[in-house]
């Protein structure tokens, strides 16, 4: 049997368990300690996140937008930096904290508190796709899907949810893998992010109908109250 001719929800469940391997597995590998406490909660919660986001957020339509969109969209070469950076943050990261020691001892309460941000960020990104079915890592108008404003939930908060949760998950996961020298990395994805939120935005305002209505109701981009 195929997996495309597995039932929709067993494919689910398939697409969950490999992303919880690949991720769970690959930290404490690259960490070389398979018994830490702080890498068995992070892949647990990682675990718990995305099987939320795999039944009830990331249906089969998305997720061919998602890891097969038709087009490479605006700013595709930034893409592949921001990609890089958030990979090299989570290779970085167990690298340090469990083999190579480069960083000072990071204290186990800021590891608790970063661990709960890094979950809870995950969690807001879910929670953005879950509010918004155009949820795409590319930049692009998505006509052959209906594309339209999206004023719900979060949205109704920001207008992109979605990368203020990406702008807390990667320094705070860098730190709950316990590394200090991981947020370089980290720090580049966030900058890089930041830029996305400009250009996405500049892009959507242009091409979007009802955009710049939305902007004006909705002022805050990523930060309430802020920016």
């Amino acid at each position: 049997m195929t997996t495309t001719a597995l039932p929709l929800n067993m494919r689910r469940l398939l697409r969950w368990l490999l992303a919880s391997i690949l991720i769970g597995g690959g930290v404490m590998a690259l960490a070389g300690q398979w018994t830490s406490l702080y890498l068995w909660s992070f892949a647990l919660g990682f675990s718990g996140v995305f099987l939320y986001a795999t039944l009830f957020a990331l249906d089969d339509d998305l997720a061919r937008e998602r890891f097969r969109p038709p087009s490479k969209g605006a700013d595709a070469v930034a893409l592949r930096w921001i990609r890089f950076s958030a990979l090299a943050t989570f290779v970085i990261a167990p690298i340090d904290s469990g083999r190579l020691h480069w960083s000072a001892g990071i204290s186990p309460l800021i590891r608790i508190v970063s661990l709960a941000g890094s979950v809870g960020a995950f969690f807001v990104v879910v929670r953005a796709m879950m509010t918004n079915r155009f949820f795409s890592p590319v930049i692009r108008i998505q006509g052959e899907r209906g594309h339209q404003v999206i004023d719900q939930g979060p949205y109704a908060v920001v207008r992109h949810p979605g990368y203020f949760g990406m702008l807390v998950f990667a320094p705070t996961s860098a730190l709950a893998l316990g590394s200090w020298w991981a947020l370089i990395p980290a720090g580049i994805y966030c900058g890089l992010i930041f830029r996305r939120v400009l250009v996405e935005d500049r892009f959507l305002r242009a091409n979007l109908a009802g955009y710049g209505d939305y902007a004006a109701r909705v002022r805050h981009r990523v930060i309430p109250g802020v920016w």
